[in-house]
């Protein structure tokens, strides 16, 4: 995917923490049998809130763990201006607020080839779909992540922290460059790794960037609609990533077993360097030292020097089935 910025647009693109693409992740994971890859099982209460009626109708709407496919935009509304603790409530009320109209065009795309759930179409028919899925979001928050809330919004504070400082200290392109391995800046356009070959054009259009610690591994794209343009990127890879790299500390010491845990998709010297907040000059050594060491390999592309885990890297790292799989 290719989304066109103009000057406008860059000048509005903005940082924020969209508690709805937070809740909508947690409530995918809830469904998925094998709980959040990072998090690990969801529990028992957000196993019970998926039998309300309402969370039910927006399980159905969600695209199931690990499959490609559009989750309708009306879940995920973009996080408003204003003080963290009413943006929920204001994301609740757009959603309710949502068009009949845009309802249907949204579920229609979810459903192609008429595989629309009956009980989907009924209330979409009946003009309900929008307020039940607001209420059925509102009642999967408070039963499965309220209580969480207060540290996921930690760690969400703190990487908004940490690309405001990119953006300040490097400019708003190489924060977007080291956003994550699938997104690019070539200076007019956005380039977004997905499985929609779209092309798109944000004029004078607020874009905004909402950091997940939640929707690992998964990207998620909102462009289409100028007036509600986000990019949902996952942060980190947690504690499967925090494991690993405390397994191998005491071997390889601590930064060269953490960037070498964080090599299961290929990345560049500077963005280690940044997801690490490591001098470039001390990454550049550690990649050395893993290279000599048979650990990693490397690649050219375009401009770029890629590094990534070899299969003796991946023996000793304890995950061979990484390379290929989306990433943070």
């Amino acid at each position: 995917m290719v989304a066109h910025l103009d000057g406008p647009s860059l000048a509005r693109l903005r940082l924020a923490i969209s508690p709805a693409a937070e809740v909508t992740s947690w409530l995918r994971a809830a469904l998925s049998r094998f709980g959040h890859p990072v998090h690990g099982d969801p529990g028992p209460a957000a196993r019970a809130a998926l039998r309300h009626p309402d969370v039910a109708l927006v399980a159905e709407l969600v695209t199931p763990p690990g499959r490609l496919g559009y989750t309708p935009d009306l879940l995920t509304p973009k996080p408003p201006l204003g003080p963290l603790d009413t943006v929920f409530d204001q994301q609740l009320a757009v959603m309710a607020a949502t068009p009949a109209e845009a309802v249907a065009t949204q579920v229609n795309e979810r459903f192609p080839a008429g595989g629309m759930p009956a009980r989907v179409r009924a209330v979409v028919d009946d003009g309900t779909l929008a307020r039940r899925v607001t209420d059925g979001l509102r009642h999967f928050w408070q039963a499965a992540l309220a209580e969480r809330w207060p540290a996921v919004r930690a760690t969400l504070e703190a990487e908004l922290a940490v690309r405001a400082t990119a953006m300040a200290t490097a400019g708003v392109g190489s924060m977007l460059n080291g956003l994550h391995p699938g997104v690019g800046w070539t200076g007019r356009s956005l380039t977004i790794d997905s499985s929609y070959r779209i092309t798109t054009s944000l004029t004078g259009a607020e874009l905004v960037l909402a950091p997940s610690a939640l929707a690992w591994p998964q990207l998620s794209t909102q462009l289409c609609d100028e007036g509600n343009a986000v990019l949902v990127y996952p942060i980190g890879a947690g504690r499967a990533q925090q494991r690993r790299a405390g397994r191998l500390g005491d071997l390889v010491g601590v930064s060269r077993a953490a960037i070498l845990a964080d090599l299961n998709v290929p990345r560049s010297t500077g963005q280690l360097s940044e997801r690490h907040r490591l001098a470039p000059a001390t990454v550049s050594y550690h990649l050395g030292v893993l290279l000599r060491s048979g650990l990693v390999v490397r690649a050219r592309e375009r401009h770029s020097v890629l590094y990534r885990r070899s299969d003796h890297g991946d023996e000793l790292v304890g995950c061979r089935s990484d390379h290929g799989a989306a990433s943070p």
